[in-house]
């Protein structure tokens, strides 16, 4: 009796085992076409963009086809703007504060082809995005909304799940000098606070955009992105290569800007010890002295500071990767 048992569940594993391989020759799953750009916190997804001078700056965004065999035909999918979406992440993450709105980026800053091809056997293609950042204002928080329109000739179904389909491609532009310093050595006096009023403020990170090449804007003092009216303080730092000096200077006549002593920046680089294909570079700006005016903090009322100390990034580039663009270690 033992015996016809053990020949009754060996005949039941083998049709069992029979089976299990039927189902890897045919289709697990729809084969659906989506995005490869998963959203952070904030609800977008970041892409960081190396400002280069006079050229368009490209970025592939992956396109894929979900499933677990292979895609056995060509596939024309229709990529399109999808500003509908933007709005709604804007009402629901920043409700009636307009000024915090991710804003749409306009076409004079990119361009990209109708239509991408997947060919029969593959299972991804990569949409080239081109960049043209020159001019962008980085006071606003710039958004490509991306969408996979619907075929044409039902030959491919979109991915409806909530983020595959959509892509909201957050631009961030950078250079050499431009990302999220620490300010911990960077003091904010109130001028004229009186005895025992002018002890420093300290804002822990200070976070800078690229203009061009060789320049990047932060805000001054302890003004940040949250602030209304922080168009009014942009504070502009020219990285001169030549001279190791950074020339600050402010656009907006309102805010008494008046530098007090020249700036200076020095570069450091080193191998980690832990980690040694990460290169660790430091950058630091050195001797800033400036003086501004808060004017707009309150109706009728004007606040002078004076800002001095020093500010300091740090990259970590993996040099396993051989484009540096795509290397760098970002928060």
């Amino acid at each position: 009796m033992k015996r016809i048992y053990n020949l009754l569940f060996a005949l039941v594993a083998l049709v069992a085992f029979g089976s299990c391989n039927d189902e890897w020759t045919e289709e697990l799953y729809e084969h659906y076409v989506s995005f490869k750009a998963p959203i952070n916190s904030n609800g977008v997804s970041r892409i960081n963009i190396p400002y280069k001078a006079g050229q368009v700056s490209t970025y592939q965004l992956p396109v894929l086809v979900s499933g677990s065999t292979a895609n056995q035909q060509k596939l024309t999918v229709k990529i399109g703007i999808d500003k509908d979406t933007l709005d709604v992440l804007n009402e629901a993450r920043f409700s009636s504060r307009d000024d915090l709105y991710y804003k749409e980026l306009d076409a004079k800053h990119y361009s990209f082809p109708e239509t991408v091809e997947i060919q029969p056997g593959e299972n991804s293609t990569l949409l080239n995005i081109d960049f043209n950042l020159a001019g962008l204002d980085l006071v606003e928080k710039w958004v490509l909304p991306l969408t996979i329109e619907e075929s044409p000739t039902g030959e491919y179904t979109p991915n409806y799940r909530k983020h595959y389909r959509k892509a909201l491609l957050r631009i961030m532009p950078f250079n050499n000098y431009s990302g999220t310093y620490s300010g911990t050595a960077l003091m904010n006096y109130m001028k004229n606070a009186g005895d025992g009023g002018n002890d420093p403020l300290v804002k822990s990170e200070i976070v800078s955009y690229a203009v061009d090449e060789n320049t990047i804007f932060f805000y001054a003092g302890t003004i940040d992105e949250t602030r209304k009216d922080r168009a009014n303080y942009k504070i502009k730092a020219f990285f001169d290569p030549e001279s190791n000096k950074v020339n600050l200077t402010c656009d907006n006549g309102e805010v008494n800007f008046r530098t007090n002593k020249q700036a200076t920046y020095f570069i450091k680089e080193e191998m980690d010890e832990k980690q040694p294909y990460l290169l660790k570079r430091t950058i630091m700006i050195r001797d800033m002295d400036y003086d501004y005016t808060d004017y707009t903090m309150a109706p009728g009322a004007s606040i002078e500071y004076n800002v001095r100390g020093e500010m300091s990034i740090l990259r970590k580039i993996n040099t396993q990767i051989p484009n540096e663009d795509q290397a760098i270690e970002w928060d």
